[in-house]
């Protein structure tokens, strides 16, 4: 049961960032910026998502063994 939350957890996880990459790089293009500044900024987005996941797991695995 533990390896299915965490495979669905992760899942999940993927999916947000995805989602915050694809509208971080659709914001980025209406604005005004070039294909390859787009993707940086998605790039970045999707990163930042995924560090901030890692990160509060790192914080809550204290509480949750």
């Amino acid at each position: 049961m533990t390896v299915a939350i965490v495979l669905l957890t992760i899942a999940v996880v993927a999916v947000v960032a995805l989602l915050v990459a694809v509208g971080a790089g659709m914001l980025a293009r209406i604005d005004g910026a070039t294909w390859p500044s787009a993707l940086t900024r998605a790039a970045g987005a999707f990163t930042a998502v995924l560090i901030l996941a890692a990160t509060v797991t790192a914080a809550l695995s204290p509480f949750l063994t």
